[in-house]
């Protein structure tokens, strides 16, 4: 059974009296361990698709299955569960807490699950923190980060719950070459220990540290095929003070 299972997904927006279909029938599988990247020009449903297998969208029609289960038939608590505990995310924009540091945003999915001692939380958070090389810097606000940094406290935050898939929707959108350079070396070892990725992006220099590229346009998937020519990113340094 694959990771990933859609079959004949569309996604209808209402405008007033106007439907407008963002997916057309998309149909794809991804395995355990794939590094997959989605391209496509803007309004391709790229992103429309991302927040499908994200959770954070609704197929209007057609099957939508994560580790076999049927995620359009999820009541909505149970739709936050999955999304908290097998599904990792991350946003262009970091999204995190300005007031809080990097120690307290990383913990934050970890509050969602009371079995979980206050000390167990903040240990989970500072080894997540440790993971992307952020160890000296987990008690500084995101305003005193740079751009590469706050990227990696993004990325441990959606790794704390140790899900099976990271999705990353444009992660070097807001970075400079080597604090993006930086981020795709992180996203390349986490894949490499076993961590399914699945990775939106229109840089096609970007698209090249994965495996695979699927290609939408118009809502359909227009090519889907192996990435040839891969970019192998050195390994990252492990001190906070670098991107």
């Amino acid at each position: 059974m694959a990771l990933i299972e859609v079959d004949d997904v569309w996604r209808i927006f209402r405008m007033g009296e106007v439907e407008v279909a963002a997916l057309r029938g998309v149909s794809l599988r991804i395995e355990r361990g794939e590094f997959v990247v989605i391209m496509g020009a803007s309004g391709s449903g790229k992103s429309t698709l991302m927040a499908i297998l994200g959770g954070l969208d609704r197929p209007t029609r057609g099957r939508y299955r994560l580790e076999g289960v049927d995620m359009a038939a999820l009541p909505a608590r149970e739709l936050a569960k999955v999304r908290n505990r097998r599904i990792g995310y991350v946003f262009q924009s970091f999204q995190l807490l300005p007031r809080t540091s990097a120690l307290e945003n990383v913990e934050l999915p970890l509050l969602y699950r009371p079995e979980l001692a206050r000390a167990e939380r903040r240990s989970l958070a500072r080894e997540a923190l440790e993971r992307v090389g952020l160890a000296d810097r987990m008690h500084h606000f995101p305003g005193q980060l740079s751009g590469g940094q706050q990227q990696r406290v993004a990325i441990a935050r959606a790794l704390v719950n140790r899900p099976s898939i990271l999705f990353a929707d444009e992660p070097t959108g807001n970075l400079d070459t080597g604090a993006s350079a930086g981020i795709m070396a992180l996203l390349q070892r986490f894949n490499d220990a076993g961590i399914t990725v699945v990775m939106v992006t229109h840089e096609p220099d970007i698209a090249r540290y994965g495996k695979r590229k699927i290609v939408l346009c118009d809502g359909r998937v227009q090519s889907d095929a192996s990435i040839v020519e891969r970019i192998e990113a050195p390994v990252p340094a492990v001190s906070g003070r670098g991107g």
